[in-house]
């Protein structure tokens, strides 16, 4: 599991103002591709690709990891 804080809005427009908060910890669906993506599961509840630009990405310990995915999840 890979969590990433937004950090950034700026650059993607009207459609992220909704879907991302600044400050929040979001799970990262699969990892960065090759055009500089990440898929993440935003504030819709939904999975988009976002630029991972607007992230920066957060360790934590593996029992941490699990219980943040179960938090986000719910």
């Amino acid at each position: 599991m890979r969590f990433l804080v937004c950090i950034s809005r700026e650059g993607y427009g009207d459609f992220s103002t909704g879907d991302l908060t600044l400050g929040r910890l979001y799970e990262a669906i699969e990892p960065e591709d090759s055009r500089g993506m990440v898929r993440v599961i935003d504030d819709s509840g939904e999975d988009y690709l976002y630029p991972a630009g607007l992230f920066a990405p957060v360790e934590v310990q593996a029992s941490t990891a699990e219980r943040l995915h179960d938090l986000l999840a719910a």
